[in-house]
């Protein structure tokens, strides 16, 4: 590989570019497409997946046919009228609502918390210790998940050397690519220490036991008690999460993803007085747009502003002359 492939190689995101090789696979070898392809070749896939994929997937995969003839050097067939018009008519044709993740609430982490602790516990009197190194990691990674209001691909990045620990007070973490960051000069967040279900202790007990110096901070545990070198993958957070929840006994634990820890603590933040611009700037957001999606509001069906609205005692009903019984 040249120095050029490997900066170009570099100037794009490991998830990004996956995503894209992936949607090229999809419409070379199992839809039995050509490349390059025409506006006809275009329209015609989408017209074969509108009714099994979604707007926002089909999207995605135009973009990704949109950088292959870019980077080929052909002219860019998804931009046509044609396209462009099909695709609109898809979406009119076959309308769905944007799913989001369920919010994982204070008091569910707190549930889950203190199970933890006490499997950490008995794992521990029991000389357990691949079953300790897993509770262990899992609490580290869930209360930093919460309270820093991290995107799943952001908790499994996470390197020791990038990770700063002021006792008492709290912990920098520095993240040399994330979304939002479109000059890749490298974002530093930080999470307080807290007198209740604290990350940062939970990162120095996880560090500590599995004897971190460097390297991803998130790793898998076997059986026998040896810690990966690797990082945990991206795919498998949202089955670790989903099987941490149904082990803690959590209600619908299947209904939750590695997005649910970020619009939970978002919900949190603005149930207990932040404004949108401090949990912006506490998150990492951009843009308005991209808050108002993970927040839902405090009083979603109105219920209670309407309902202070409303006198305290019940209205009489109005008397009603009996006419009949007056002539």
């Amino acid at each position: 590989m040249s120095k050029i492939d490997h900066y170009l190689h570099a100037g794009t995101r490991d998830n990004t570019r996956a995503a894209y090789q992936s949607a090229v696979r999809h419409y070379e070898i199992e839809w039995g497409g050509f490349l390059p392809a025409t506006t006809e070749n275009i329209a015609q896939y989408l017209v074969d997946h509108a009714e099994k994929l979604a707007v926002n997937t089909l999207r995605q995969r135009l973009a990704a046919l949109a950088r292959w003839h870019i980077d080929q050097g052909f002219p860019d067939p998804t931009k046509s009228p044609l396209v462009k018009k099909v695709l609109r008519g898809i979406q009119r044709e076959h309308p769905a609502q944007e799913k989001q993740a369920k919010p994982f609430q204070l008091e569910q982490l707190g549930i889950v918390d203190r199970w933890l602790e006490q499997a950490i516990n008995t794992a521990d009197a029991s000389g357990d210790r691949a079953a300790k190194l897993r509770h262990t990691r899992n609490r580290a990674l869930l209360l930093l998940g919460f309270w820093r209001g991290f995107r799943g691909d952001e908790l499994t990045r996470l390197q020791v050397e990038y990770i700063e620990v002021t006792p008492g007070q709290g912990m920098s973490f520095f993240l040399p690519h994330t979304k939002g960051d479109r000059q890749n000069r490298g974002v530093t967040f930080k999470a307080p220490a807290l007198n209740q279900f604290c990350p940062v202790a939970a990162y120095v007990a996880w560090k500590q036991l599995a004897e971190l110096e460097s390297g991803p901070v998130f790793r898998s545990v076997n059986r026998w008690g040896q810690i990966g070198d690797q990082g945990l993958h991206m795919d498998s957070l949202i089955p670790l999460l989903r099987t941490i929840f149904k082990d803690a006994s959590v209600i619908d634990s299947d209904n939750y993803s590695a997005h649910s820890l970020r619009r939970g603590f978002a919900n949190w933040a603005t149930g207990n007085g932040w404004d949108l611009k401090t949990l912006m700037e506490y998150v990492g957001w951009k843009s308005v747009q991209s808050a108002i999606r993970y927040v839902d509001a405090v009083d979603p069906f109105a219920r209670y502003r309407i309902a202070s609205g409303l006198p305290t005692a019940p209205l009489e009903a109005p008397k009603i002359e009996n006419k009949l019984g007056s002539e």
